[in-house]
């Protein structure tokens, strides 16, 4: 019993991290100007307790975390991104936690497997997310104990 309910909880966290299959690329985005800043977190913000729905990335149906991601940029920025949080991460510059600036992304390791969750960056240690099956989009620290705990890197889209 307890090793199935331990395998039914990796499975719903691993959603998050988008369809499985994507193929790997090397891929680039054109870097997104910094004046959209503003407008990827006001998109963000505004689609705060939509359902989580694996797979999804539209609001209609929910989101899960990167499908969460792919909405915001592609309708704040017009920029089309993977719906992956591991393809999103490989397209991200990489930038240090103390340059996190808001509409950046943050990743984490949530199932010993690197890029396993993601949200966006608001600022003031808070960003937005899709967590998991059954819950919805929500606001988050990155203080919090169990974000602190997982806490992987931080990557941007924006030009410098």
């Amino acid at each position: 019993m307890r090793n199935a309910l331990v395998g039914g909880l990796c499975v719903l966290l691993a959603a998050c991290a988008g369809p499985s299959g994507s193929r790997r690329t090397e891929a680039r985005i054109q870097p997104i100007d910094p004046a959209q800043r503003t407008e990827v977190v006001m998109t963000a913000l505004s689609l705060l307790d939509t359902q989580y729905r694996y797979g999804s990335a539209r609001p209609v149906r929910g989101f899960d975390c990167s499908g969460l991601v792919k909405y915001v940029f592609a309708t704040a920025t017009h920029t089309a991104l993977p719906h992956n949080t591991d393809d999103i991460a490989r397209l991200s510059r990489p930038v240090s936690r103390r340059a996190l600036q808001p509409g950046d992304l943050v990743f984490f390791d949530t199932l010993n497997q690197p890029n396993s969750h993601m949200g966006i960056y608001l600022g003031d240690g808070r960003f937005i997310n899709a967590p998991s099956t059954g819950g919805q989009v929500r606001i988050d620290s990155l203080d919090s104990p169990y974000y602190r705990r997982h806490f992987q890197s931080v990557g941007t889209l924006f030009a410098r």
